[in-house]
């Protein structure tokens, strides 16, 4: 059989790979120019580097599984990782529930109810029932406002707007909770995140090379202009500049909602409607290259709103410097709307607009450490998932026999990663062959 898959990050590449692994002819369409979608990657100090961090944690099995299956198991290093939140000038670490009562934004009784609270976030099994309910709502009736203020509220506005900041769902915060605590043995270890040997484009790579080999052919740089289906039940697609239709037997199709909709025609007016209801927001990236480390933690969260990004993530602070010619890698992050002042910047003005904050973080930083900088916006990365975000998610099938959508939209209750893209990969691969055996 013949199959299309629209977009050559994690979760078009695992869909192809199970279906070129079967036989069946395989053509995957990207319209960029690399492979790797949002764990695409740049050159920095002779290494490759992701232009928005990742890592790994100890559950996500999917993507583990796969990296063995294509000979990389043994590539992936495993390393404890460290979190910290910045706040009123001082960095405060978060390595085990005991470090929780030196927090001094929060009085005694206030980090007590804070832990608590994880504790019992940890613990909700039915986390359906948190649907309906905002982080906020939530987060205040089970500590208090200011716990909420001085803690959980920058970390949603940054995320996700001061729009949106308090229309987000618990069960986003379930979901993100609960994958980081699976990372730990328990409540008294440290976290262990995994990152291979050679970044992510050797996983990216050496998984569009087995494709290869299967027979699966891969067009970078080529655009598709409409999807649309037919009596036969194939779906045809109309490709590239030249605009050739051609005919596939089922399309998976990993582009983001909004871009969906314009592409695909005969989609019904009901699922148009949840495609157009998902919101996103864009990762903005400005990463560093310093010649002295910034700090000695993996993943600052700022809670301090004076500063105008929202996570520092020192990535030499997990993997180690000696990779990158023994300098720091340093990512400073924010989620920002399309229209917000800071994503219409260039690289140098949001590099300016940083600059004075770092010495709020570290006092000893100077602008001469920085041997050189690096800009990335990563459009699309970050669903608002808001209060009964479950309900509106757009359906794999989409109505279309034999067209598939498969899109970080439908990542759920758990963040967006690799980890679930691939197994949302194969996921569809498995359904589109079945629904075209069972026809």
């Amino acid at each position: 059989m013949k199959f299309g898959i629209i977009g050559a990050g994690a979760t078009g590449l695992a869909a192809a790979y199970d279906l070129s692994s079967k036989g069946h002819k395989v053509k995957i369409y990207e319209a960029a120019d690399f492979i790797g979608g949002h764990a695409s990657t740049f050159q920095v100090a002779g290494s490759e580097l992701e232009k928005g961090y990742h890592h790994w944690f100890t559950n996500d099995t999917d993507i583990i599984s796969l990296m063995a299956e294509i000979g990389l198991e043994e590539t992936i290093k495993w390393f404890p990782s460290s979190v910290g939140t910045f706040q009123d000038g001082e960095i405060y670490k978060f390595l085990s529930p005991f470090d929780l009562m030196k927090y001094k934004p929060l009085g005694v009784i206030d980090r007590i109810k804070m832990g608590i609270s994880s504790l019992q976030i940890r613990y909700i099994k039915e986390w359906q029932k948190l649907e309906s309910i905002s982080a906020k709502e939530w987060l205040i009736r089970n500590t208090n406002i200011k716990i909420y203020a001085a803690f959980w509220e920058p970390m949603l506005r940054g995320k996700f707007g001061e729009e949106n900041h308090d229309k987000i769902s618990m069960a986003w915060i379930w979901g993100k909770m609960t994958t980081r605590f699976a990372s730990r043995k328990n409540i008294f270890t440290k976290e262990v995140l995994g990152y291979p040997n050679g970044s992510f484009s050797h996983f990216f790579g050496q998984l569009a090379k087995t494709c290869e080999l299967n027979s699966a052919e891969i067009f970078l740089s080529t655009q598709i202009k409409r999807i649309r289906g037919s009596n036969s039940g194939e779906v045809l697609m109309t490709i590239g500049p030249q605009e050739k239709e051609e005919a596939f037997d089922a399309v998976i199709s990993s582009t983001p909602s909004h871009v969906f909709n314009r592409l695909a025609e005969g989609l019904s007016n009901e699922y148009r409607s949840k495609l157009l209801n998902v919101k996103y927001m864009a990762a903005v990236l400005i990463i560093l290259v310093l010649e002295y480390p910034l700090s000695d933690v993996y993943w600052l969260n700022i809670a301090d709103r004076s500063i105008p990004f929202i996570g520092l993530i020192e990535h030499t602070n997990l993997v180690g410097s000696e990779r990158y010619g023994n300098t720091h890698i340093v990512y400073l992050s924010n989620y920002l709307s399309e229209d917000h002042e800071l994503y219409k910047m260039d690289g140098s003005e949001l590099f300016d607009s940083y600059l004075p904050h770092l010495k709020k973080i570290n006092p000893d930083f100077t602008v001469e450490w920085v041997k050189e900088y690096h800009h990335h916006k990563i459009p699309n990365a970050q669903p608002v998932v808001d209060t009964n975000y479950g309900k509106n998610i757009p359906a794999h099938q989409t109505g279309i026999q034999n067209l598939y959508l498969a899109n970080t939209s439908q990542v759920y209750p758990q963040d967006r990663g690799t980890n679930y893209s691939v197994a949302m990969g194969r996921k569809m691969a498995h359904l589109a062959l079945s629904n075209l055996k069972n026809k």
